[in-house]
């Protein structure tokens, strides 16, 4: 296995009227996990830059970035691939969740709002989420590194 560098990203925390947005980013839709929207970070872009783009681009949403709250890793050993999850909390500015929207990298097929109770019923990455998107704002917290899982 080739040494790789971990892949960094950003994750935007959406609360709308007590939901939080999830995606599902399975291109095929060859899993039902779920998570929060965002994606790769482009060199030379900012953090909240990308994060900008990358929900606009899977949700069709303006969004302001505000504090980071979670910082998640997991890696897959078989592979090498090894990725860096920061999530802030952000606010809608603008747009709406529209059916007919379409991600132009056609990798999010699916995306909505889950009220907390919902949260339990699908499966979820990462475990943390739901704690930190839904709990009081402070200090950001750190999952340590886990396995991937699909």
């Amino acid at each position: 296995m080739k040494s790789r560098l971990p892949r960094l990203a950003t994750r935007a925390i959406i609360l709308a009227e007590g939901r939080l947005l999830l995606v599902n980013a399975y291109a095929g839709r060859r899993s039902d996990l779920w998570c929060a929207p965002g994606g790769g970070v482009e060199p030379g872009r900012s953090l909240p830059d990308n994060l900008i783009r990358e929900v606009h681009e899977e949700c069709g949403f303006d969004i302001t970035v505000g504090p980071l709250a979670l910082v998640n890793e997991f890696h897959d050993p078989r592979t090498g691939f090894h990725q860096v999850d920061l999530f802030f909390r952000c606010t809608i500015t603008g747009g709406r969740l529209d059916p007919g929207w379409a991600d132009p990298s056609k990798v999010v097929h699916t995306r909505r709002f889950f009220a907390q109770e919902e949260l339990q019923a699908i499966r979820l990455k990462p475990d943390s989420l739901p704690r930190i998107a839904f709990g009081a704002d402070g200090p950001a917290h750190y999952d340590p590194l886990e396995v991937i899982v699909q």
